[in-house]
């Protein structure tokens, strides 16, 4: 429903409307229910949703958005329970109007409901739970899941012209289904009548009244008259009167074999399904249905036209499918005379009174539920006047046209008019009067009877328009000449013509196969007022086709069409197949040309000999072949032939086909014998290779063989499959697309123009495999030693060669890996991974290879290890007068690491730089000699692994105390010395030649005069600062270990001393040893 605010709307602005309304949805308890609506209006309208009872403030239960992608204003419901059963609106408003659109929602309740709690045993509440006893008849249980049993009682008493909107109601929706089912109840139920009532018929459903009544009634004879008849409400038995007992609610009224019952005073409690029963026996069924609705608009008085049509409207709150329409408090259905209609929504009902009599006025009624609204209907007898009038005709020049009108008095006269002229029956004119009808007929339309024309009868008149039209036209004999096809041959040219008639100005169109065309390239048409004419020149065999003609004017258009069948030389046929030969005939067959261009008459054949130029015709020259076979016989014993054939139509012979196969003209050949001397040359996991020899020929038993086949059988089939679709020429062939180590059966048929010979086959089947190869280590420069940072990545790669493919087996000091190994096996690689390691990953892993052939083994060492911590704290003892022992407690390391050991390093007062006393120590005590008297030493230990050294362990002082004596000398007279030198290398570095993982120790002298800073260089490049690199400098002698070797350590080292005085150099070279 929409409504308008303003009385009109600005250019270009528009009220609310819906472009997609919402569906009324019909949906189980407990499942989502959606509604969606698509609007438009300008300004964009604001779209809310409601419902007829109750709101929608519940976050939980209503949902609404905008779905931007759709254009589309949801409403959703999640969990839809019963009492969310209503009806909803959508509501669009901007400022110029308003649009409403309801839906219902029907929800179907599942399973059980729980009951109210039980009262309390009190005694005194006791005679308030005496209840009276109530007969109720007996119920099927409503199971869940199941439909609602009232809706099958409904369905057995109703007409079939309801069935539609009861299923609705009970949101049934498979009919078909339906029907079935109420077919086997009705006869279920008509056996059960059948022993109470001998007929049953004319059942009129429950209808309320005008007066607040409702009723319904049926017709039926009962076998017993004295019959129990008993009326049930929902499964209640009612005490009813009999006849009209204003004492009673409920009333049977017995009118022969009419039972009629009636309820008065009707409220909302009397809502239900209402039965009634003959003994034991359903006879009848009808709902009574009061929804609870308002009129929002009422029915309006009326008042029309003896003849014409009254409509009465109303419009409902809420949506109800039908309601109840009277005329005089007499309900009517309907039918002819009444259009009964309901719009999309429910709400809108429509009564159209049709062809309106006198006998039709009155009071129109429409019930609904408890409400009721009343319009009346006014029929006014206006004298004489039209039933239908003139209508506007068109008609063609030298057709017939007719003006035809209706009064409602057959005794009425009237007179015709034209543009204001009085018209009478003549000059082509007939004037017809049929009672209430007149006519007027002009038998052969002219240009000059187009115009108003008018008819006048008692005062009144009905005008209309003639227009006369002159459409473009193609009389039958000029369109059966066209239509006939047009012959020619490629190369001539080709011609149409039509003539046509129709009012200027006139367009004309032609076409080839629905392609218009055009003047120019070899196309010319002429036009003119009464003919065309299309002329196409040199047409060639691509032109053959449809061609079209169409003929437009203002009024209307024609189209003609005709075929054009251009004729040209055959293409070639195939070349001829050799059927048979023998030494004296040999049959030939041949395909027809792919284009004959027209009709083929016949065939030539010719031949020659191979190698010769010249070609004979075979067939005489004036009887063409008309089948596509022959049998050629002139032919000489042992001499090779091959054959031609050219087709022939009615423009003559066109080319000669390709040559066919050369052919000898003797007696067939008997097939060859079997190959010798299979044998396997070669093998893979996907191929084999084969070879044979040519079978034996035997003259007059067994021909030479000229091509062979290779036939495989897997060993579990039975079936022989080839290898190739063509017979090879060679005597060695190699089978691809095997299944790896699949076992087959082979074999070899040879074959000639005589036919195949016998297969001969392998004696044993083969396997797909490469030769038996003992598995070996491929890659010579695998390591056999690994040093990991506890946290890094080990990958172990170990490449290999074996067939067939071999096991593989990997164990860590003796035992399976553990899970967090990744161990990944390829066709000649094995790999061993490990994402993170750990310290206990360190063992000797151990790769095994095997077959059926041998094995082959392979160890590394890997060794996971971390930063060595420091050792304990240092003691220092002397046992000798000159030595000092140095003991010290063991790095936490020292029992998970086996190569962990230690480096001790001592400095004195004097000379204060730290030297190495020993590295190397695999024990927690040394003894350093050369102590001397009368200097402090220092002392520190230093753990060291494959990896690197740890922080210093520092011990305390050591100093010793050395007695003193009293001394006196004469020095002689002291003279002043310079003992400043520039830097001197006095022991160079040696050229060095390391393997891989092994430590390397450079060192050498350096003298000079202030002492010189010393920097190690690796091709230019200063390591003094590189941790990989140990460097000491201790009294001039300059030293550096690199702990473990590799490729990237290769290259030159030098050695650079720089003091003021000067700059020294030194180098030399580490090479790897593979």
């Amino acid at each position: 429903m929409i409504t308008q605010y303003v009385e009109e709307l600005p250019p270009e602005k528009t009220t609310p409307d819906f472009t997609r309304k919402p569906i009324a949805l019909t949906i189980q308890e407990g499942k989502l229910a959606i509604f969606k609506a698509v609007v438009n209006g300008d300004p964009a309208p604001e779209v809310t949703w409601g419902r007829n009872k109750g709101e929608l403030s519940d976050s939980g239960k209503y949902k609404t958005r905008f779905d931007e992608r759709n254009q589309e204003y949801i409403l959703e419901m999640p969990n839809v329970s019963s009492e969310q059963a209503d009806t909803y609106k959508c509501i669009a408003i901007n400022s110029f109007g308003k649009a409403v659109c309801t839906a219902t929602l029907n929800v179907i309740e599942v399973g059980f409901k729980k009951r109210a709690p039980a009262p309390k045993n009190d005694p005194e509440d006791f005679r308030k739970m005496l209840k009276k006893t109530v007969v109720t008849r007996k119920q099927k249980q409503w199971k869940e899941g199941e439909i609602d049993p009232r809706f099958w009682e409904v369905l057995l008493s109703a007409n079939k012209i309801d069935y539609e909107h009861i299923c609705l109601e009970y949101g049934v929706t498979d009919f078909r289904w339906m029907l079935k089912i109420l077919n086997q109840m009705k006869m279920e139920r008509d056996a059960e009548q059948s022993k109470y009532v001998e007929k049953i018929h004319r059942m009129k459903q429950i209808e309320v009244k005008t007066d607040g009544t409702a009723k319904f009634e049926l017709d039926m004879k009962l076998k017993d008259p004295s019959s129990k008849i008993s009326l049930f409400k929902d499964g209640k038995m009612l005490d009813y009167g009999v006849g009209n007992d204003d004492s009673k609610k409920h009333n049977m009224q017995k009118l022969d074999e009419t039972f009629l019952f009636s309820i008065k005073d009707l409220g909302p409690e009397d809502a239900g399904l209402y039965q009634v029963d003959v003994e034991e026996a359903n006879v009848f069924s009808t709902a009574l249905s009061l929804p609870d609705v308002e009129f929002d608009s009422t029915l309006k008085d009326t008042t029309v036209v003896q003849g014409q049509d009254a409509m009465f409207m109303c419009a409902l709150s809420a949506p109800v499918p039908k309601i109840t329409w009277c005329a005089n408090d007499v309900s009517f259905e309907h039918g002819d005379k009444y259009d009964v209609t309901v719009s999309e929504n429910k709400q809108v009902h429509k009564l159209t009174v049709k062809n309106c009599k006198p006998e039709d006025k009155g009071v129109y009624s429409a019930i609904v539920g408890l409400k009721s609204s009343h319009g009346t209907l006014v029929v006014d007898d206006p004298g004489v006047h039209f039933l239908s009038g003139l209508s506007n005709t068109k008609a063609n020049v030298g057709e017939s046209a007719e003006l035809s009108c209706k009064l409602s008095s057959e005794d009425s006269a009237g007179m015709w008019y034209k543009d204001g002229k009085k018209l009478e029956s003549k000059d082509g004119i007939t004037v017809v009067k049929d009672g209430p009808h007149h006519k007027l007929i002009i038998s052969i339309c002219q240009d000059k009877d187009s115009g108003t024309y008018k008819f006048e009868a008692e005062g009144r008149k009905t005008q209309a328009t003639l227009t006369i039209e002159d459409p473009a036209r193609i009389d039958a004999e000029a369109l059966g000449k066209f239509s006939q096809p047009v012959i020619v041959k490629a190369g001539e040219n080709a011609s149409f013509k039509v003539q046509f008639s129709g009012k200027d100005p006139i367009k004309i169109q032609w076409f080839q196969e629905d392609e218009e065309l055009l003047e120019g390239h070899g196309v010319k048409i002429e036009r003119s007022s009464t003919h065309s004419r299309l002329r196409l020149a040199k047409c060639q065999r691509r032109d053959t086709g449809e061609i079209k003609i169409k003929i437009r004017n203002e009024f209307d258009s024609v189209a003609a069409t005709s075929q054009l069948i251009v004729l040209a030389f055959p293409r070639p046929p195939g070349p001829p197949k050799i059927v048979s030969a023998y030494k004296d005939c040999i049959n030939l067959k041949w395909l027809a040309p792919s284009n004959t261009g027209g009709s083929i008459t016949g065939y030539n054949v010719e031949k020659r000999k191979k190698g010769s130029n010249f070609w004979s015709q075979v067939n005489p020259k004036d009887e063409p072949i008309r089948d596509k076979k022959f049998l050629v016989k002139n032919i000489i014993e042992g001499s090779e032939y091959e054959f031609r054939v050219t087709a022939m139509n009615t423009c003559g012979p066109g080319e000669p086909s390709v040559p066919s196969e050369c052919v000898f003209a003797r007696d067939p050949k008997k097939p060859p014998g079997k190959v010798k001397d299979i044998k396997l040359t070669a093998s893979s996991y996907t191929t084999l290779s084969l070879s044979w020899a040519k079978p034996t020929v035997v003259t007059g038993v067994e021909d030479e063989a000229k091509e062979y086949f290779l036939e495989i059988r897997p060993t579990d089939q039975l079936e022989w499959s080839r290898c190739h679709t063509n017979a090879v020429i060679q005597t060695s062939f190699t089978v691809m697309g095997l299944k790896s180590m699949a076992s087959y059966w082979v074999r070899v048929t040879a074959t000639n123009e005589g036919g195949e010979g016998l297969p001969q086959a392998l004696d044993n089947y083969i396997t797909a495999m490469p030769p038996p190869v003992k598995p070996k280590f491929t890659d010579s420069k695998m390591k056999n030693f690994m040093v990991v940072i506890a946290g890094n990545t080990v990958r172990v790669s170990v490449s290999f060669e074996a067939c067939p493919i071999p096991d593989i087996t990997w164990l860590k000091d003796g035992f399976p890996v553990a899970k967090h190994v990744t161990i990944i096996d390829l066709e000649k690689v094995s790999q061993l991974f490990i994402h993170t390691s750990e310290l206990s990953d360190t063992g000797i892993y151990t790769v095994t290879v095997k077959n059926v052939v041998g094995q082959d083994t392979f160890t590394i060492e890997i060794r996971v290890t971390d930063d060595p911590r420091p050792p304990g704290p240092v003691e220092l003892e002397q046992n000798v007068q000159g030595t000092v022992t140095v003991t010290w407690a063991p790095s936490p390391d020292e029992k998970r690491d086996d190569r962990l050991h230690y480096t001790v390093m001592k400095r004195d007062s004097i000379k204060q730089t730290w030297r190495t006393v020993v590295d190397h120590l695999f024990n927690n005590k040394f003894t350093v000699v050369n102590i001397l008297p009368g200097r402090e030493y220092n002392f520190r230990v230093f753990a060291k692994n494959d990896i690197s050294i740890s922080e210093p362990s520092v011990s305390p002082v050591w100093g010793t105390t050395k007695k003193r004596e009293k001394f006196t000398c004469d020095l002689p007279e002291s003279k002043t010395l310079d003992f400043q030198a520039a830097p001197k290398f006095i022991v160079p570095l040696k050229r060095h030649v390391a393997p891989p993982g092994y430590e390397c120790y450079m060192s050498c002298a350096v003298i000079g005069n202030p002492t010189p800073h010393v920097t190690w260089y690796r091709n230019n490049v200063s390591l003094n600062t590189n941790p990989n690199y140990y460097i000491t400098n201790v009294c001039g002698v300059c030293s550096m270990l690199i702990l473990m070797v590799g490729p990237k350590d290769m290259g030159e080292y030098m050695v650079v001393a720089d003091s003021p005085l000067g700059r020294a150099e030194c180098s030399t070279t580490l090479t790897i040893r593979e």
